[in-house]
């Protein structure tokens, strides 16, 4: 019988600003190239983010319409939890900045990874339904062992489907909700419609592991048919 995990919540790892976020940076460019590299963040699409501070909350985030295979220091911005330039930071933040703080808060997120893949792309219309919602449940794969507190391949994984909008303080808020729901808590990532995906974990090493398993899998749903 498949179990579902409910929500995975281990204390985030906080990065050091002694260096100005140096070596957070570099961590964030080299995995810009990477995913860029394999298709999952092209031309200025994808967003990064990176808990810096907890009590108030501070996101190091990537500036918006960043080619994420040329990032450079200066593409990144630190953002309150309202999602709001904290200092005088100069690069305008993603637009999708407040999903990342809902899920920074909601989940007690280290790291916020949102890809464009293909495979999550076309899995994001093929399960939504006529509202643009839906769900895609991946079950019986043995890397989802993967992603943080599964244990067995039968632990099946429920991923709610949004649809997409510029609306950004609307789509949050629906996040927010689902999040707080008792029994329809995503534990691991959430999908926009046509769009791509959002996971998360500890680290940023947490958080890149959950999107290489997940677009793995997404790629076999897909080519299964």
């Amino acid at each position: 019988m498949t179990s579902f995990p409910r929500q995975i919540k281990a204390p985030p790892r906080v990065v050091a600003t002694g260096d100005g976020y140096a070596a957070v940076k570099h961590q964030l460019i080299d995995l810009g190239r990477e995913f860029h590299a394999r298709g999952w963040s092209l031309a200025t699409s994808s967003n990064y983010s990176v808990v810096v501070g907890k009590q108030p909350l501070r996101l190091l985030i990537t500036a918006s319409g960043k080619h994420k295979d040329r990032l450079g220091a200066t593409d990144f911005t630190v953002v309150n939890e309202h999602g709001r330039v904290c200092g005088q930071e100069a690069a305008r933040p993603s637009a999708e900045t407040l999903l990342h703080t809902v899920i920074a808060d909601h989940r007690g997120a280290g790291a916020i990874l949102h890809t464009h893949s293909i495979w999550s792309t076309l899995l994001s219309q093929r399960h939504a339904g006529p509202s643009g919602e839906g769900e895609l449940i991946l079950d019986d794969f043995e890397i989802l062992k993967g992603l943080a507190g599964i244990e067995s391949h039968r632990a099946g994984l429920r991923i709610p489907i949004f649809d997409n909008t510029q609306d950004i303080p609307s789509l949050a808020a629906q996040v927010q909700r689902i999040f707080n729901h008792p029994t329809a808590t995503p534990s691991h990532a959430f999908l926009l419609r046509r769009h791509g995906l959002y996971t998360w974990g500890r680290d940023i090493l947490d958080a890149k592991r959950h999107v290489e398993a997940l677009e793995f899998l997404f790629e076999v749903v897909v080519r299964e048919g």
